[in-house]
């Protein structure tokens, strides 16, 4: 951009001028010039002038051959389109234009959410502007997600507090027209829709941005006094009365701590130093001679000299400020403001010239043309800061790495590669400094500006042409693509890396920043037109990779992002995992190996997660015996977050690993984070933990499941438990015992019986911490008969078979009887077995049976056995669990789960979760304990060895009464 002779002071009749590049699209709105009087001056022949509303105060004076007029509601339609080109094609495309008008709330459309996917479907809910309170912000278009696109969406219908639609969580989205296109169910072909990604908001950019850092006067009761800019937003849940600004003054006159309502707005704030105030009552700080000329004119907001004072301000954030009308915000061509009459608010979006309150025409301009246009300025500024300007003497004072400036790139390309102005101060030598945008940041602008001019405007492209690395670190350690990051502002940038690599021209690796809040001037993920990821509108910033620094709110041992609060759906964007509402049964057989064999399948693993993503994945992808957990209603004394676990078990965890057969970690992090809320329950997010103490909060403190277990001991009271810990002595005798016969021994030992035969029986083997095994090898049986461990139930005698009235622990050892098998004796033989020597001094007891049962006569060989079948079994080796699970009734029908079994990146990266079948089980299983025993451990083959050596819980299930508990 080169900068003409010509004085920048605002008292000049004859405004400044430059040449500026405008790029096909650019709507722009007829306006009336005026002089540095408010006069209004006669328009050129053959000339237009329009307000460009893409860019900040510039009014363009252009040939009538290069606009085309456009109506209203199609204006409003297409200002939301951020990039030009896009709009221009869309607009010059009739029949799709034609179709894209007609879309309305209720129309099925397809959704282009990422350049490259494949187009979502959708229903619009929604359409209309997203800000009311704004005369320009356009009309967008709600679209609930559906089908493939669930969970793809980053809204539920609500938008900055206001619920305009509603839907399903993360199954909303607002974009723009471009994004959309009419779906007939018998035209499946949309292959126009090559766009960016556009979501929700569009600020206006009627004005120039005032900059953190930016020096200000602000009035107060004893005078203006001198400060800095550190904060200027909206106030939360106080959105009508505008824009306020928080000033880190230069004497202790503070009365701001930086926290609003609970929530902390801005991080530097002091109560000693830091005010806030309306924007109104902001002024910038100019040079002595006009700061004393001002300081006669500046009065608090609401007198007359307000809107003089403030039209010399330049807001950051746009909109109206405290209680003046949006009129008062005009800037003149010259940059002074217009003193008229407050005017209500129209109920058109499409005023400009309000002093005359005239309906001005809207325009698109149809060719990329070099212009002269004319720009606000402010007293002692430069008239026209902005990413691209750079003083006539810009090589000269800048190091000699940096070549001048070209003034062939496009405004729109410079303009939305970083945020905030690239303020120039003439330090005392005349050289320039730095304002308050770091030299990181200012370095890749000027090696941008060295790019060759593009022959003729085009529209970005899609993807990069070579794909430069988008996981690879550029040589700084720990920053990859997931990193939390930050830039060196004052505040801070935030965000995380979404790119990492070598644009063409550039000599050095840049990141793309997906960052937290919006910045004037960011894409959504292109740079110089061309595409590398997507994200929000003006959330896209691209800096050299060496500049980037790990995000210190978030501090760690290594100086890596913090993996609790790395753990959203913005950095593990690309493993979201979908929401599935209805109630979704287990699929089994071939069904079920479809869908949940293969590279993500199951559920991810992040940060210690192990012992709850394998418990999950055990109980709930193939076995429905559990399914009443999910589905019972809130009760009085349930917990207050009752429902919202359910629903997230149900909805994010369960029903989509069963219909699509993955679950994204953040899914599982909503779930430790609630479990954390339970005051008996700390280190869920973060440590190790064992899946009983993640179903004993679960279960009992949360969902207030009833107990799975009923036990009695020796006629004591029932107690209740969720899973069986076997407690015994070593046997050394035994080599490979069975888990039949371990919950046997562990009854017998204890004295206990199942006051209730169990729905689901889960039983922890015997080892001592994480490490000990009692055992080298357990063999699961794959059916446990309970009949003998229940109370209350017919019995067969051991010697005879006919009904058992007597059971003796001391005989549960003796070989000679039915070895390995509980005693249990009718009258007769009880008596017989007892007279042998070595028995006369058993202790033995008498079975509670029922008297009806006592009475008759039982035929022998009629009695009911109580069997369960295994269909799962949770693992440990070297603290990590990983789950086996049975798919289906044949021996083979075997899946091995790791949620940690790959890794996508380093520190900052991804795991990997997979499924995979592990037929060779069975062929394990239908072995004897013998031998098991005389197999060597390593000879055992694939995942076999793992679920033979390292089994921590069985989980058994009955056929015939999963549906009553």
């Amino acid at each position: 951009i080169n900068e003409f002779c010509s004085c920048a002071a605002v008292h000049l009749e004859k405004p400044p001028q430059k040449t500026l590049r405008i790029p096909r699209g650019s709507l722009g709105q007829a306006c009336q010039e005026r002089n540095s009087l408010g006069r209004t001056l006669p328009p050129s022949k053959g000339k237009r002038s329009l307000r460009v509303l893409d860019q900040t105060n510039v009014v363009l004076s252009l040939d009538e051959r290069d606009v085309l007029e456009l109506d209203e509601k199609l204006a409003e339609l297409l200002f939301p389109i951020t990039n030009c080109e896009e709009r221009y094609a869309l607009l010059c495309n009739k029949p799709r234009l034609e179709r894209a008008r007609d879309i309305d709330c209720g129309s099925k459309v397809r959704v282009q959410l990422r350049s490259g996917d494949e187009p979502l479907p959708g229903v619009v809910r929604f359409k209309g502007s997203l800000l009311p309170d704004r005369a320009l912000s356009g009309v967008w278009f709600g679209v609930e997600l559906l089908e493939e696109g669930r969970g793809q969406g980053f809204t539920e219908g609500s938008y900055q507090g206001r619920q305009l639609f509603r839907c399903e969580d993360e199954c909303g989205v607002f974009v723009a027209l471009d994004k959309l296109e009419l779906w007939d169910d018998e035209e499946e072909e949309l292959g126009e829709l090559e766009v960016d990604h556009v979501i929700l908001v569009e600020e206006e950019m009627d004005f120039h941005p005032l900059e953190i850092n930016s020096r200000v006067l602000v009035q107060t009761r004893e005078g203006p006094e001198r400060g800095t800019i550190i904060f200027c937003d909206l106030l939360p849940g106080n959105e009508s009365l505008g824009y306020y600004v928080g000033v880190d003054m230069d004497n202790p006159i503070g009365d701001w701590d930086g926290v609003i309502d609970g929530k902390l707005l801005c991080n530097f704030a002091s109560l000693e130093h830091t005010r806030l105030v309306p924007i109104c009552d902001v002024m910038p700080e100019y040079s002595m001679q006009d700061q004393r000329l001002q300081k006669h004119s500046f009065t608090p907001r609401g007198s007359s000299s307000d809107k003089s004072s403030s039209g010399q301000s330049k807001p950051k954030c746009k909109g109206t400020c405290g209680s003046r009308s949006k009129s008062e915000l005009y800037y003149t061509l010259n940059g002074s403001s217009v003193d008229h009459p407050v005017q209500a608010k129209s109920k058109s979006t499409w005023y400009i010239d309000e002093v005359h309150n005239a309906r001005s025409s809207l325009c698109v301009i149809s060719a990329a043309v070099k212009i002269d246009c004319l720009f606000s300025s402010a007293v002692g500024e430069d008239p026209a800061k902005s990413l691209t300007d750079t003083p006539p003497d810009f090589n000269e004072t800048t190091p000699p790495t940096r070549a001048p400036p070209s003034a062939s790139l496009s405004i729109d390309n410079k303009f939305h590669s970083l945020p905030f102005s690239l303020s120039r101060k003439t330090g005392p030598n005349g050289s320039l400094s730095h304002g308050p945008l770091s030299l990181s940041v200012q370095s890749v602008m000027g090696e941008q500006m060295q790019m060759p001019e593009p022959t003729s405007p085009s529209p970005p492209s899609p993807r990069p042409p070579s794909p430069p690395s988008s996981r690879g670190g550029g040589g700084v350690p720990g920053l990859e693509v997931g990193s939390l990051v930050e830039v060196k502002e004052n505040p801070p940038l935030c965000g995380v890396i979404r790119w990492v690599g070598l644009p063409p021209g550039l000599p050095e690796p840049l990141a793309g920043l997906e960052l937290e809040e919006e910045c004037v001037g960011c894409t959504d993920g292109t740079f110089q037109g061309t595409r590398y990821f997507s994200c929000a509108p003006k959330k896209a910033l691209f800096v050299k990779l060496k500049c980037c620094r790990p995000d210190s709110r978030f501090p760690s041992l290594h100086h890596s992002s913090n993996p609790i609060e790395r753990c959203n759906s913005i950095a593990f964007g690309g493993y979201l995992s979908e929401v599935v509402h209805e109630n979704t049964p287990p699929r089994t057989e071939n069904d079920g190996l479809d869908i949940m064999v293969g590279k993500k399948k199951g559920i991810q693993g992040h940060y210690n997660s192990c012992y709850l993503d394998s418990t999950l994945f055990c109980l709930f992808s193939f076995s429905s015996v559990l399914d009443t957990v999910l589905l019972r209603p809130r009760s009085k004394t349930d917990v207050e977050y009752y429902r919202e676990t359910q629903e997230l078990l149900r909805t994010e965890i369960v029903n989509p690993l069963r219909i699509h057969g993955y679950v994204c970690a953040t899914k599982v992090m909503k779930l430790r984070r609630i479990l954390e809320k339970v005051e008996a329950a700390s280190g869920f997010t973060s440590e190790e933990k064992d899946p009983e103490e993640f179903l004993n909060i679960l279960f009992h403190h949360i969902l207030r499941v009833d107990p799975l277990l009923k036990l009695r001991s020796a006629g004591q009271k029932v107690q209740d438990c969720y899973f069986y810990q076997i407690f015994m002595d070593k046997k050394d005798k035994v080599g490979v015992p069975t888990s039949q016969q371990l919950i046997e021994w562990s009854f017998i030992n204890s004295d206990l019986k199942f006051a209730e035969a169990p729905s689901c029986l889960i039983i922890q083997m015997p080892r001592f911490g994480k490490d000990f095994k009692m055992f080298n090898k357990i063999f699961p049986s794959l059916e446990l008969d309970i009949t003998d461990l229940l109370e209350d139930t017919p019995r067969e005698c051991r010697i005879c078979g006919g009904l058992a009235l007597y059971e003796c622990r001391e005989c549960y050892e003796d070989g000679d009887i039915t070895a390995g098998k509980i005693k249990q004796f009718c009258e007769k033989c009880n008596t017989q077995v007892h007279l042998h020597p070595r028995r006369k001094a058993h202790r033995h007891g008498k079975l509670s049976v029922p008297k009806e049962l006592q009475e008759g006569v039982w035929r022998q060989g009629s009695f009911p056995r109580q069997r369960m079948e295994l269909f799962a079994v949770l693992c440990i080796e070297t603290s990590h669990y990983v789950a086996f699970v049975k798919y289906g009734y044949q021996d083979s029908a075997w899946l091995f789960f790791d949620s940690m079994a790959d890794r996508d990146g380093g520190q900052n990266g991804f795991n990997i979760p997979q499924v995979s079948p592990c037929p060779e089980v069975g062929a394990y299983l239908k072995m004897t304990p013998e031998e098991l025993h005389a197999l060597d451990p390593k000879s055992i083959q694939g995942q076999a060895r793992r679920l033979l050596c390292d089994a921590y819980m069985c989980m058994y299930q009955s056929p015939t009464m999963s549906l009553y508990k």
